[in-house]
């Protein structure tokens, strides 16, 4: 069934509390991560993929403590520090690492020869159906597309029957294409495996697609984490998430077709969104982010404007970093975010508290900004 956890498994929560230092950077992370998608998001040289390696047991930290549902797999104060091939941790890189010898089939098997049958939490058909590579099984890595490449590469992680899965910028060597190609696989996966993942990125758009929890990273320190929605909403933070990509995460649910636009209409706390997105099926869980670059504000509701979203909305925060002003807003529960200019702030007279209407264009919305949102577990 969709959304079950497979025979025997229990999701469990990794716990990361460590220090280390590496030449000038000084890595300081502590974190927990369940089930779903914990993102570690930051720059170049934040410190990410250090902090993945010492989860993995390619990095060993100066001090602190890495615990999988209180398994503990280092711990200073003790001496315990179990070799990476003891951690029961799948590790997916940026450029898939196939044995170029082996066929697809072989490689999967590579994956699993590591874990005892009795220990097993995927099977093999499982995983092939998962990922969509029935078809590739006899072909070689050099025959594979990037995008098919790492469709291996995580089946091979997820045969060695992980308790956590570290993926460090999966999709960093692929085109847009390729990444819109294998995105939704990840989504799958999130869904149907409850193996917690710590996925590693500094794309906002794959960061609010995936993610349940984001942990941000900024030169070697865990700066603050919490669910995406919470995250990406706070202004104070855009100095981290990126000021100019920063937005919403919003969930909504498909309604249907509006049949006098043409356009998809989506339900979310907000109210409804009319979106320029394919057919999806009436009743699915979807999640979109909205950058602040594209949400105006009016202090009146607006009757002859092409902007087919119009929004009520208050006021809740405004920071202002001249020329500009980032705008945080509640709309019926969903947070928006809006990035005007300080001049228009003035002019409109805006305040915490007031009433307004949130503007969004509905090319504001393509299928990079939407992904299938993870199933309820009831």
């Amino acid at each position: 069934m969709p959304g079950a956890p497979p025979g025997g498994y229990t999701a469990l929560t990794l716990e990361v509390d460590v220090t280390c230092r590496l030449g000038r950077l000084h890595i300081e992370a502590a974190f927990e991560a369940g089930p779903g998608v914990t993102a570690l998001f930051g720059r170049s040289g934040a410190g990410k993929t250090s902090i993945v390696n010492m989860i993995a047991g390619l990095l060993k930290p100066t001090w602190g403590r890495i615990a999988a549902d209180g398994r503990v797999l280092y711990d200073s104060t003790v001496g315990i520090s179990l070799p990476a091939y003891k951690r029961r941790v799948g590790y997916v890189f940026q450029d898939g690492r196939l044995f170029p010898h082996l066929t697809v089939q072989q490689n999967l098997g590579y994956g699993r020869w590591f874990t005892p049958a009795a220990e097993r939490i995927l099977d093999f058909d499982q995983v092939v159906e998962l990922l969509d590579i029935a078809p590739l099984l006899k072909r070689l890595p050099t025959s594979l597309s990037g995008g098919e490449k790492q469709r291996v590469a995580i089946g091979r992680a997820l045969l060695a029957s992980p308790r956590i899965l570290l993926m460090d910028e999966p999709l960093a060597s692929l085109d847009e294409h390729r990444k819109q190609e294998i995105l939704p696989y990840i989504e799958r996966m999130n869904d149907e495996t409850r193996i917690p993942i710590v996925y590693v990125s500094h794309s906002l758009n794959e960061v609010a697609r995936l993610a349940n929890t984001v942990v941000l990273v900024s030169e070697g320190r865990a700066e603050v984490a919490g669910p995406t929605a919470e995250i990406m909403a706070r202004t104070d933070l855009f100095p981290l998430t990126g000021r100019f990509e920063a937005g919403a995460v919003i969930d909504c649910t498909v309604a249907g077709r509006d049949h006098k636009s043409g356009l998809l209409r989506l339900d979310s706390k907000a109210g409804e969104l009319l979106v320029p997105l394919p057919d999806m099926d009436e009743g699915t869980m979807v999640r979109t982010r909205i950058r602040a670059r594209d949400v105006m504000i009016a202090t009146e509701e607006p009757n002859s404007v092409s902007a087919l979203n119009v929004i009520p909305a208050t006021v809740v925060d405004i920071r202002i970093d001249p020329p500009y002003a980032d705008i945080r807003l509640d709309a019926g529960g969903d947070a928006l975010l809006a990035r005007i200019t300080e001049y228009s702030v003035r002019k409109l007279d805006l305040k915490a508290g007031r009433n307004v209407f949130a503007v969004i264009k509905s090319t504001a919305f393509d299928h990079r900004s939407v992904g299938v949102a993870k199933q309820s577990e009831d």
